[in-house]
Order: structure tokens, then C-alpha cells, then sequence
């Protein structure tokens, strides 16, 4: 089987941000987290968890660890996508980094007979947010800041983000093609 899903991040809008995946049902959650990344363009630099509507709703999914966090309900890397997206129209929710609080809402959109051996995403739209920028009202301060070359900060966030003197932050940037190799790259 093949599950079709929508995730969107958010408290974006002006573009929202999403992508539309197809994944294999035998795949685990901890890969559903490699697809969320390499989709969006996360670098996997943080920690994260699944749950039915964000925190404190059970039961999490999260990778298990050695650490002083509390251990989830159900391990990432063992948890199938089959045992817990079973009806089309569910719910659930993915958290990326406890600090900025990236939220996405991932819909299942359709759960299909076909089999797929690897993610593909199949449309999508905007520029997903740097790493470390404060989470959806950092971004928005962030939009806001390169909007205008006299705020003080203007340069610096410049710089921050690798921009060249003429190359404008577009936030409907969203490359298709390019999201696919990567895919296709991480899960051969």
C-alpha cells in the first residue's frame, strides 16, 4: 500500500508552506521524519516527535534514546505508517525543534493499493523557513527585516542566511525536481 499525505507547517501563510508525499505503508515513522526533512528542506539538526494533535496527546512517536527526555509511547524506528494512518481524512501532527516549535499537520489524504518502493513528493508550495530562526515569528520578524534595506538589521540577516548582494529570500520557492532526487538519493 501507498499513503498519499499533505503537511503543512504551521502559522505560515503568505505562501503557506506544504508538500504532498506518497510514502510506503511499510515504512516507519522515523522514516516519515527523513521524508518531512529532505521534503521541506530541514537539516536534521533537531530533535522531534509525532503525536495525534501535538503536545501532550498520546500516543508519541519519537525516536527512542539514552538521554534525560521522557521516552515516547511508541518507537520511530519500529512504528509503521500502516499501524496508525489507517482511514483517509486523519490527523496527526509532527513537531520539529522543542525550541522553535516548527508544527505540521499532516493529513492523509488517500491511502492507495498501489506499492511504492520509495517517497515522492507530487506538488508542494513556498520556501521552507531557515534552521534557528525563531520559529514562525521568528521567520515572520525575519520577513519582515529583509523587506526593508534601512532596518538595522538588514545586512546581518544578510549574511545569516548566505544571501549574495542581488539574490532576494523568495518565499515561494519550492523546487519539485529537486526535493525527488533527494528522495530518491536518500532512500535507494
Amino acid at each position: 500500500m501507498t499513503i498519499q499525505l499533505k503537511i503543512q507547517l504551521n502559522n505560515i501563510s503568505n505562501p503557506a508552506v506544504w508538500r504532498r508525499v506518497l510514502v510506503p505503508a511499510d515504512f516507519t515513522f522515523e522514516d516519515l521524519h527523513s521524508v518531512i526533512q529532505i521534503s521541506f528542506g530541514w537539516e536534521f539538526a533537531h530533535l522531534y516527535q509525532f503525536s495525534p494533535k501535538g503536545y501532550g496527546s498520546e500516543p508519541t512517536i519519537a525516536p527512542n534514546s539514552d538521554s534525560d527526555w521522557d521516552e515516547p509511547d511508541l518507537d520511530a524506528e519500529k512504528t509503521k505508517l500502516k499501524t496508525i494512518f489507517t482511514t483517509e481524512k486523519q490527523t496527526y501532527t509532527y513537531i520539529y525543534d522543542f525550541g522553535d516549535d516548527w508544527i505540521h499537520k499532516i493529513t492523509v489524504e488517500k491511502i492507495l493499493k498501489e506499492k511504492i518502493k520509495s517517497p515522492k513528493c507530487i506538488k508542494g508550495q513556498g520556501k521552507c523557513p531557515p534552521e534557528d530562526c525563531g520559529g514562525p515569528w521568528g521567520y515572520l520578524d525575519m520577513l519582515e527585516t529583509l523587506s526593508n534595506p534601512k532596518n538595522e538589521e538588514y545586512e546581518e540577516r544578510r549574511e545569516w542566511l548566505g544571501l549574495s548582494d542581488d539574490e532576494p529570500w523568495d518565499v515561494n520557492e519550492f523546487e519539485m525536481e529537486d526535493v525527488n532526487v533527494m528522495l530518491e538519493e536518500g532512500f535507494e
